[in-house]
């Protein structure tokens, strides 16, 4: 469980400023439903050209509301000039603090800052398209950057809790540290090559690696996995439980069991379902 400061829970249990601003200045969405958090964000300038009043709309966690609330109190009384160098710790620090693991919810209220002005402005958005790396959760690579450069960042870990890439099925791990270390200006250490196995020993990895390490997640979602055969380097699998009823099966397929195999035993197999 994560530890609240008295802030946090006071503008989660009592958030400023919720609504929406009839003809507003500046709107920012940031995120989706699908993603699990999501933001809109509004201001309107008064005739001095301050912000005279900052509202929100948010879906998500205890700590994706009480950003948002924090920082509408921020911007209150500012001018876009002094808004805008408002950073996602900030309003972490004005807070007292987020768990490690909920600093993308500052994060989130930033981009919605940036967002609003831009619109205010009527410039063109900055351009944050990039490279999709992480699939799960729609992240650039021009965004991970970003939070690597910005906060300090040194691991995977830590770009998961900034910018949520990487909390997925974690193909996009390689990735993420190729990046890090870009900005690090560290050199990437060289791959081991994969040991020559045998098609025993295949087997036999393959089996404890879905006794281990697959089995065990899917089975806390009520699903399960067989082996069914090997050949070559294709591994034939039925999935049980929910597993096999679940819409997202093939991307659980795909993305976990053959991801966690190629890691695990060898990057050359392919997981194919049989369905009887």
């Amino acid at each position: 469980m994560w530890e609240y400061t008295d802030k946090v829970k006071d503008h989660f249990l009592n958030p400023r400023n919720v609504g929406e601003i009839e003809n507003p200045d500046g709107v920012g969405e940031v995120g989706s439903l699908a993603c699990g958090d999501a933001l809109t964000l509004y201001f309107k300038l008064d005739d001095q050209q301050r912000i005279k009043e900052a509202k929100f709309k948010t879906f998500g966690c205890a700590s994706a509301i009480a950003s948002s609330s924090a920082l509408t109190e921020m911007l209150i009384g500012k001018t876009l000039e002094e808004a805008e160098k408002i950073t996602n710790e900030n309003i972490a620090d004005y807070l007292g603090g987020l768990p490690r693991e909920k600093m993308h919810c500052s994060v989130m209220g930033r981009d919605a800052l940036e967002k609003a002005i831009t619109c205010y402005r009527g410039s063109a958005e900055k351009n944050v398209e990039g490279e999709i790396v992480c699939e799960c959760f729609g992240v650039t690579d021009i965004q991970i950057e970003r939070a690597v450069r910005e906060n300090h960042l040194t691991t995977i870990e830590q770009v998961t809790d900034y910018v949520k890439a990487g909390g997925g099925c974690g193909n996009c791990h390689e990735k993420i540290q190729e990046i890090i270390n870009t900005v690090l200006g560290k050199e990437a250490p060289a791959r081991k090559k994969s040991p020559v196995l045998t098609n025993l020993q295949k087997i036999k990895l393959i089996e404890q690696t879905l006794e281990r390490e697959i089995k065990p997640a899917l089975n806390k979602d009520g699903g399960d996995i067989e082996l069914i055969d090997v050949s070559g380097n294709t591994v034939q699998v039925r999935l049980r439980g929910t597993c096999a009823t679940c819409k997202k099966s093939q991307i659980t397929l795909k993305n976990y069991v053959e991801a966690k195999l190629r890691e695990l035993v060898t990057p050359e197999l392919v997981v194919e379902e049989v369905i009887l």
